[in-house]
This record gives C-alpha cells, sequence and structure tokens, in this order.
C-alpha cells in the first residue's frame, strides 16, 4: 500500500488536531469528569475511528481496510488493560481528581510517541529481516503465557525499574503541590508525586508498546495502517478512563482474554515466517484474524459479567508478566540476611 507524502501529512494533522482537543479537555480545563462528558467524548473518539476505517477502505480497498479494522480492535483491547494499569497507579498514589487528566493526557501522549518510535523501528527489522515475525511471534507467545498464568495478579508500582531509580536519587515531598512536578521545600528543589506518577506511567507505556507493537503486525505489515491503528486506538482513552473506571473491576476475564488474543497472533506471525519457507504452511487471513478476536472479545466480556453476576465478590485484575519476588528475598530466593 502506497501512501503519499501527503498522504502521510493529513493523517498526521488530522490525528495531531485531535490530540490538540483532546489536550485542551484535559489540561487546560482540568475539571471532575462526569459519566455522560466521558460516554459522549467516548463515543465521538470511537465514531472518528470507524469513520476514518470506512474512508481508508473507500480509497484502499476492504482489504487493508479490514487490517485496519482489525489492527484497531487489538490495540484497543490492549488499551483497555493499559487504562487498568493506570487505575491502579492513580489509586496507590491518591492521585487528586483535578490532576489525573494531566496524568492521563501525558500518558497517552507518551504512549504515541514510543509508539511511533517502535512502529518505525519494526517495520524497518521486518523489511530487512524475515525471521523478525518468528522473533515477534516468540514475543507474544511467551507474553501470552505470563499473562494467563498471573492472570489473577496485578502489576506494582513498586516493580518499575524507573519508578525504583527515581524514589532513590530524587527527593520527593509528601504532598501533591499545585500540581507542579518541581517544588522548593526550604530552599531545596524537590520532587513531587506527580513526577513519580509520570515516571510510573511512562514506564508503563514502554511496557505496553513493546506488546502491542508485535501484536499489530501480526494483523499488517503496512507500517501506515499499525500507526493509524494504535493513534485512533489511544485517542478517547482519557474520557474512556473515566467512564469505564467502575466497569473494569467487572472484567474478570480481560486478562485471560488477551492472553489469547497475544497468543493467536503470535501463532500467525509464526506460520507468516513459515510459509515464507514453505507454500505448504497456510497463512491466516485478516478475515478470519478479526472473526477470532471479535469472538474471544464478545466471550470474554459475556462471561465476565455472567461471573460477577454470581458472584459480587469476584474481582478483575489486570494481569503482569513480571513475577513479584516476595520481599526480603533475594534473585536467588533466599532469605536476605
Amino acid at each position: 500500500m502506497e501512501i503519499s507524502t501527503l498522504g502521510w501529512g493529513l493523517t498526521l494533522g488530522f490525528i495531531a488536531a485531535l490530540f490538540v482537543l483532546d489536550l485542551g479537555m484535559g489540561v487546560l480545563r482540568p475539571h471532575h469528569v462526569g459519566f455522560k462528558e466521558a460516554a459522549a467524548w467516548s463515543t465521538f473518539y470511537i465514531l472518528i475511528a470507524l469513520g476514518f476505517g470506512v474512508v481508508l477502505a473507500t480509497q484502499v480497498g476492504w482489504d487493508y481496510g479490514g487490517q485496519y479494522f482489525a489492527g484497531y480492535i487489538v490495540e484497543k483491547s490492549l488499551s483497555v488493560d493499559n487504562l487498568f494499569v493506570f487505575v491502579i497507579i492513580m489509586s496507590t498514589f491518591a492521585v487528586p481528581d483535578r490532576y489525573q487528566q494531566e496524568v492521563l493526557t501525558f500518558g497517552i501522549l507518551l504512549a504515541l510517541v514510543l509508539r511511533a518510535i517502535l512502529i518505525a523501528l519494526g517495520a524497518t527489522l521486518l523489511a530487512l529481516f524475515s525471521f523478525m515475525f518468528l522473533l515477534f511471534g516468540l514475543l507474544l507467545l511467551w507474553t501470552a503465557v505470563q499473562l494467563f498464568r498471573h492472570r489473577n495478579e496485578d502489576p506494582h508500582v513498586d516493580d518499575n525499574l524507573l519508578v525504583r531509580a527515581a524514589r532513590r536519587f530524587l527527593p520527593v515531598t509528601d504532598e501533591y503541590v499545585d500540581g507542579h512536578l518541581v517544588t522548593r521545600v526550604d530552599g531545596r528543589r524537590v520532587v513531587t508525586p506527580l513526577f513519580i506518577v509520570l515516571i510510573a506511567i511512562g514506564g508503563t507505556d514502554i511496557l505496553f508498546a513493546l506488546d502491542s507493537i508485535p501484536a499489530v503486525f501480526g494483523v499488517t505489515q503496512e507500517a501506515y495502517i499499525v500507526f493509524v491503528a494504535n493513534a485512533f486506538a489511544l485517542l478517547g482513552l482519557r474520557a474512556l478512563f473515566f467512564l469505564v473506571t467502575g466497569l473494569l473491576d467487572r472484567l474478570v476475564y480481560l486478562s485471560t482474554g488477551l492472553s489469547l488474543i497475544l497468543a493467536f497472533i503470535g501463532v500467525k506471525l509464526i506460520m507468516h515466517w513459515a510459509h515464507d519457507l514453505s507454500d505448504a504452511v497456510p497463512v491466516i487471513t485478516t478475515p478470519f484474524s478479526l472473526a477470532v478476536i471479535g469472538v474471544i472479545l464478545v466471550v470474554t466480556t459475556v462471561a465476565s459479567l455472567v461471573k460477577v453476576r454470581r458472584d459480587p465478590t469476584a474481582k478483575a485484575h489486570a494481569g503482569t508478566v513480571v513475577v513479584r519476588r516476595a520481599p526480603g528475598r533475594s534473585a536467588q530466593g533466599q532469605e536476605e540476611e
């Protein structure tokens, strides 16, 4: 698929305008977001993403359009799990409501920048080395297995290397200071908890980008589609955060569903690599991928709601691929002296 320089420019300009709009709502006008406002903005961004897909399909064909929709669904699903971790971070640091929009907007912008960099890198590697499909596939399979094994756990902020480093080397105030990242206490420059929160969000974005980029490349190898699918999946997360915060606890099988999706895409990538070596290996088509991903998401959502209805005490977990060591134990598992 050939996208002209003008096409890229118009796309980037359109996405930038939407992010400026979101930035204005989240940072320049900080306020508590109610359910109606969150629902309206979430619907707006989803309709924008769907409309873009239809326009794209009419311009370049429904084969590429199908790849876009499949990629968008995969990235949106992973973004919901990303939101789950954002909720955990916000709760851990007790971020006041008036600062949550600022944190979310920063996290979304950083996620887009990181993914744009990794998309360019991933597209280059796939174009130069066909075995990268195998490596990406194995990475997704490993991630899927780890996520499934630890599907009933939540990631711990203390496991974030950037957060640990910031706490160790930077003086931190005990209170939020009017939304400032840095302030002065007794003439000494110190960082506020909001700075640590942004560090935690940034570290989370890096981890999710490392998983989501191989996942969407499993659906399409077109860098343009990969980028726009990621961009539109990230747009509207600020509003979606306030819309689904109270509902995330009910998606008890979310991590299980995501692990199945990642495993499926991992197998698809490996089969794509094997098909290049032998035509005897079949290729999983985009319509089939879209159907499988859709079925997994529907079954996961319905099963979650049924589970919560039968057992009101059931609670969802974000899942983690990092195994947390017990406090007081070394890497070898021995008690520290």
